[in-house]
């Protein structure tokens, strides 16, 4: 007999239901947290943040220690690249962000100043280094930098997307490795770790000389899918990429060990794609493609057009980062894709939203190994 989907994780792996505004929450035990306002956001942006209270992701020693903010010497601050996350990652440790003046002068220059004592404190930085990349990042750099003036013991900087990850190695002559001198920037700023979510490429973790701690969103995704009543019979990952086979192969293992699919593509210019051929059966299956980004889309969107051709019934997108840089929504929208599933480690402008984008929060992830770093605890064993 056909079984349903399923896959095999650790107990770390979240579980998320719909509401009405198309979010998806955790279904164990939730949990209300005091905010000084209503985050309003849809479509995977929490109306009121909750988070779980499973073993793992939530344990009670974590909720006794947060229980009076003035019992930790953690503090977590938020930039300006994504504050939604960043309260909801507040909000799943039962902390209150740090007071953070952040503002910008008329010639363009960033001024950052701590409104509160961050001395002796484990301080943790959430900012994304999306696009506007070159400001985020700037932002991060000064922040960094008014930590350390500040006595902080220890910066970790969170950076759920980790810009300039692309640039990690020389494909042609006289070209930079950017990815290098950034994790330069950031170490010379005054961080003493960096936490990452789903990198490019592993060897940029080895571009620091400070201890990188690696997070995963395919849990939270793998999770979701697992919801669907897809047969596993019928399940086909497809990476869109030669480079993103092992991406892909991991993921497949995960959702009953499914068959692997690979789209040969060759690129003769920066996000221009061309596809050139298909390895693999996908006819009469159920594609599901799997990226660490989505940037223009040309290169996920040529292959759905090729799985098409090649018989798959529907084509699924999965990625952690959605960059969405113009025209990716229109091709996206355009039907190829009978859901896209993100995560929200990059915040999506409401009028980019589409009937088949689907967000996932990763907060709880993240706040999780927010409170193992500084517990001094195992991050890997999160994701065994």
């Amino acid at each position: 007999m056909t079984s349903l989907l399923h896959f095999s994780t650790s107990p770390t792996s979240l579980s998320f239901l719909r509401n009405k505004t198309g979010f998806r929450i955790p279904f164990q035990h939730r949990v209300r947290c005091n905010v000084a306002e209503s985050l309003k956001f849809e479509n995977g942006k929490p109306c009121t943040p909750m988070f779980s209270n499973n073993d793992v992701l939530a344990s009670k020693s974590h909720l006794d220690i947060s229980s009076n903010t003035n019992d930790t010497r953690l503090r977590i601050f938020s930039g300006t690249a994504n504050p939604a996350l960043s309260q909801e990652i507040a909000c799943y440790m039962g902390l209150e962000l740090g007071k953070i003046k952040i503002k910008r002068f008329a010639d363009g220059e960033i001024y950052v100043q701590l409104q509160e004592s961050v001395r002796g404190c484990d301080v943790f930085l959430v900012q994304p280094t999306c696009p506007p990349a070159n400001e985020n990042l700037m932002e991060l750099l000064i922040m960094i930098d008014a930590c350390r003036r500040a006595s902080a013991k220890n910066i970790t900087a969170v950076i759920p997307y980790f810009g300039y990850a692309r640039a990690d190695r020389k494909t042609q002559g006289r070209e930079s490795i950017a990815a290098k001198l950034v994790a330069n920037l950031i170490t010379e700023a005054g961080a003493n770790r960096v936490l990452a979510c789903d990198l490019h490429s592993g060897q940029s973790m080895g571009y620091f000389d400070i201890p990188v701690d690696h997070v995963y969103g395919q849990p939270v995704i793998l999770d979701y899918l697992a919801s669907k009543t897809i047969c596993s019979d019928d399940l086909v990952v497809v990476s869109p990429d030669v480079g993103g086979v092992a991406r892909a192969r991991a993921f497949a293992k995960k959702l009953s060990d499914a068959p692997l699919a690979i789209v040969d593509k060759r690129r003769h210019g920066h996000n221009v794609a061309e596809v050139m051929n298909l390895i693999g059966d996908v006819r009469g299956k159920v594609a599901v493609m799997v990226d660490d980004m989505i940037d223009t889309a040309g290169t996920i969107a040529k292959g759905a057009a090729l799985l098409h051709q090649e018989g798959a019934r529907e084509v699924y997108a999965c990625t952690t980062h959605a960059v969405f840089s113009p025209p990716a929504i229109e091709r996206l929208s355009s039907g190829l894709f009978q859901e896209v599933i993100i995560t929200n480690t990059i915040p999506v402008l409401e009028q980019n939203y589409f009937p088949q984008l689907t967000i996932l929060s990763v907060a709880n992830l993240l706040g999780e190994t927010i409170w193992r770093v500084h517990d001094d605890c195992s991050v890997s064993s999160i994701f065994q």
